[in-house]
């Protein structure tokens, strides 16, 4: 059950800055304004989508190390050698 007793801020008409609402944000719960929120719409143009492989820890290390070296992200460096080794067959 809520606590009623609890005194809510009133929410801003706006915020001067972005991170002026983040400040507010970060002591506030979304869930105390619920009555303020309006839908909106929200386009969504997904090009590019990603995916997760389990790899052992002995693997890991070496990528990033090698990743290190070439001054490159870990998942760039594992995309192009599963290509690498992909094309060749």
């Amino acid at each position: 059950m809520p606590n009623t007793n609890r005194r809510i801020d009133p929410l801003p008409e706006e915020f001067r800055s972005e991170r002026e609402a983040a400040q507010f944000w970060d002591t506030h719960s979304i869930t105390d304004y619920e009555e303020s929120l309006e839908p909106g719409e929200l386009d969504v143009d997904i090009q590019r989508r990603h995916f997760e492989i389990e790899i052992d820890q002995e693997c890991f290390l070496a990528l990033r190390e090698i990743a290190r070296k070439e001054r490159k992200p870990v998942k760039q460096l594992a995309s192009e050698i599963l290509k690498q080794k992909l094309r060749a067959g």
